[in-house]
């Protein structure tokens, strides 16, 4: 489907998927309440088991602040009640997630052939692997050198009294922002597998493609200037190139061409 536009591919996609079994509307939604439940349970289990080393999540929630010797400060008497339990939530989403990303593979699997349906183990150990490169990155990478920048440099003549709020807060849009926008391979692999889009259509539009990913880099990056937001963009570019490889491997019309040599 070269030549039709993106709104007429998931149109021919969704047309060319109407052979597969039906379910009616009621169907549907029994389905996805009982995979929304099961993810909770899974999510409910993860927080206790991570509540468990709460302390220990906090001293890494804590620590590119002690590496630059600066305090947290609280306001409210919940404050470190708080800072524990998103900590805890935090680290329960990222042990319950390839449980949860199974219950997804469960939802979406009714409407996929016989042969896609082996992308389960790849589809779950990227969408997981993807999330913590990001994560590490905004971590190792980004929110130290964002705390110098705007606290040590910019701050610099005046005293910095952080609250444990707001850096909670700031950590994570951080970690959680860079770790969804690693996950731009795994959109695109969707998108091709379901033929909505493929390799030359997402080459042909490429400058776009940079262009929102510039915008996105803008908003999600903490700091102001430009050698920081290209630090942000850098790697959603080289994944944006990964998900134009994978778009060529996963298109239908790919599979339907090799089937045929093969025949």
């Amino acid at each position: 489907m070269p030549d039709l536009d993106p709104i007429e591919r998931a149109r021919a996609a969704i047309s060319d998927r109407a052979e597969l079994p039906g379910m009616s509307l009621m169907e549907h939604l029994e389905e996805l309440r009982k995979r929304l439940l099961h993810s909770i349970y899974y999510l409910i289990a993860g927080f206790f088991v991570a509540y468990g080393f709460h302390e220990r999540l906090y001293g890494i929630i804590q620590k590119p602040l002690d590496d630059l010797h600066i305090p947290l400060n609280f306001t409210h008497p919940t404050d470190g009640l708080n800072l524990y339990l998103k900590t805890a939530l935090l680290g329960g989403a990222i042990i319950a997630a390839p449980f949860i990303l199974y219950q997804v593979w469960l939802f979406i699997s009714p409407g996929m052939y016989q042969h896609e349906k082996r992308f389960v183990i790849p589809f779950m150990t990227a969408t997981v692997g993807l999330f913590l490169c990001g994560a590490w990155f905004g971590y190792h990478w980004v929110l130290p050198g964002a705390i110098k920048v705007l606290v040590l440099d910019f701050g610099k003549r005046f005293h910095p009294i952080l609250t444990i709020e707001d850096y909670t807060q700031f950590f994570l849009a951080v970690i959680l922002g860079l770790g969804i926008c690693f996950e731009l391979p795994i959109l695109i692999f969707f998108l091709a597998l379901f033929g909505i889009v493929d390799a030359k259509f997402l080459l042909r539009h490429i400058r776009y493609a940079i262009l929102i990913i510039f915008l996105v880099a803008a908003i999600i990056c903490p700091l102001p200037d430009p050698f920081s937001m290209c630090l942000f963009a850098s790697p959603m570019l080289v994944l944006y190139i990964i998900g134009v490889l994978v778009a060529y491997w996963v298109h239908p019309s790919r599979r339907k061409a090799k089937e045929a040599n093969a025949a």
